[in-house]
């Protein structure tokens, strides 16, 4: 099936404004139009993807999958075609992915003293989908920290980094100077596979408001450090792997260039 990239645009809108009046008139189009497009696009998926009430509209599980697709789907089709504008134009570019908390700067400021010519596009990667920007296409090189979805990618180490327990001041372990693994034993932790948080902000939110405690990379810590939160080290909590990584059959000169500096610098930082 061929999907049509303009009702997928649609869908989105309508996703993202939860009503069908809203969608129309950041699009530019009738409402009737776009209700008819969006009927055609669940027609040709043979599903569901709104829940239509005479006030709002809410996404099915389905139509929940195709707005996390489709952003990814339409972020990767003006990258390509950002892509041949740059080819025609001979403006060379390098798009680069970093997850949150890890520093990429340094590097690129080493890269472009040597390649001055070269655009850097900065792209941040989402935590739980850290690989997402280079297989999608937004990205042709990522500075991650694991656990990530290796398949399919070249690696190249950097560090390890430790972790730390964040917590409310007001904590009953807030005092302490640190921790160990058997300390955290039965305390509300976020980011155990029933409680998991849609971002980092949130994460720190929820932990700064109650009794939660948040296990993450030290990097992350001090990038969101605010009055009201304590950072315990963890003593024995296994670190993290930090790389730089692209697509394996990605073998430019531009690339291999870009990895051997970033390698350098971040590994001596």
């Amino acid at each position: 099936m061929d999907l049509d990239l303009r009702k997928l645009r649609y869908f989105v809108a309508v996703a993202e404004q939860r009503h069908f009046g809203r969608a129309a008139q950041q699009l530019y189009i009738t409402q009737p139009v776009l209700s008819r497009q969006i009927k055609a696009l669940e027609q040709e998926l043979q599903c569901a993807l709104l829940v239509r009430t005479t006030r709002s509209v809410e996404l099915t599980a389905a139509g929940q999958r195709l707005h996390e697709e489709a952003e990814a789907i339409l972020d990767a089709v003006t990258t390509a075609v950002r892509r041949v504008h740059d080819t025609d134009r001979g403006v060379r570019r390098l798009s680069v992915a970093f997850t949150p908390g890890l520093r990429v700067a340094e590097a690129i400021r080493a890269f472009t003293s040597r390649h001055p010519e070269v655009e850097i596009e900065i792209v941040p990667a989402l935590w739980w989908e850290q690989d997402a920007p280079l297989r999608d296409g937004r990205a042709q090189v990522a500075y991650l920290r694991r656990p990530f979805d290796d398949v399919g990618l070249r690696t190249v180490s950097i560090g390890r980094e430790a972790r730390v327990a964040c917590m409310s001041a007001g904590h009953r372990l807030a005092g302490r100077d640190e921790l160990t693994c058997a300390d955290l034993e039965g305390e509300r932790l976020l980011d155990s596979p029933a409680r998991r948080t849609s971002s980092l902000e949130e994460k720190f939110e929820l932990v700064a408001s109650g009794d939660d405690i948040a296990l993450v990379p030290v990097s992350v810590a001090r990038s969101y450090s605010r009055p009201g939160l304590v950072h315990l080290p963890v003593t024995d909590a296994p670190g993290l792997d930090t790389c730089l990584a692209v697509l394996a059959d990605r073998r430019e000169k531009l690339l291999r260039d870009f990895l051997t500096v970033a390698t350098s610098t971040l590994r001596g930082s």
